[in-house]
């Protein structure tokens, strides 16, 4: 097992950890913890989404650059060339666009910040 899949295996068992322990916790500073958990899924949003376009727009790129090659050297089959691209460019678009969902629903999880700081501040003695 390669050292950045083992960085991402425990990364991945301690955000679960975490998340698991704040929901279940009846303490008020497990809950109040748990707010770095929901820090941790606005971050990650934002970065997966990131991530997500890039890679669709590497792939779109490399697709466009060889449907145009495909064409210089044939030009007869053009036609066939441009339908199986578009086709392939919608595909390599639907997972960008499958990224976009899933960071939706996870930030729409994040409940109001307002309550939450209020438990911080109770938990805190304040």
């Amino acid at each position: 097992m390669s050292k950045k899949s083992l960085i991402g295996v425990f990364t991945a068992v301690l955000v679960l950890g975490l998340g698991t322990m704040a929901f279940a916790a009846e303490d008020a500073s497990v809950k109040a913890a748990s707010l770095w958990v929901f820090f941790g899924i606005a971050i990650a949003s934002g970065v997966s989404i990131g991530m997500a376009a890039l890679g669709t727009g590497l792939g779109m790129g490399n697709a466009i650059n060889a449907a145009l090659q495909g064409t210089a050297r044939n030009p007869e089959a053009g036609g066939k060339i441009m339908t199986t691209m578009i086709i392939g460019l919608a595909l390599i678009e639907s997972l960008c666009i499958y990224a976009l969902v899933i960071c939706f629903i996870l930030v729409f999880k994040i409940p109001d910040l307002g309550g939450m700081h209020n438990l911080v501040v109770k938990s805190l003695g304040g």
